[in-house]
């Protein structure tokens, strides 16, 4: 599951590189706003993917942690 977290943040940044890239070659201010609108959600989701993978890190080693001082008692 960590897997693919970490796999998904670069791929959401992948694609709001396109959007932009493609709002910079847009030909309508309308199709330009477009694209700049999911890059923004793509950076969103990103975001959201990085915080997720960042909580369920702390929360793996948190445990690793607690059964580690466990065991040791």
């Amino acid at each position: 599951m960590l897997q693919n977290l970490s796999r998904d943040i670069p791929e959401c940044y992948s694609r709001a590189e396109e959007c932009k890239r493609l709002s910079d070659e847009a030909l309508t201010e309308t199709a330009k706003a477009d694209y700049l609108d999911m890059e923004r959600r793509w950076l969103s989701l990103a975001l959201a993917r990085s915080y997720e993978l960042a909580e369920r890190l702390s929360n793996f080693t948190s445990t690793a942690f607690s059964q580690r001082n466990t065991v040791k008692e």
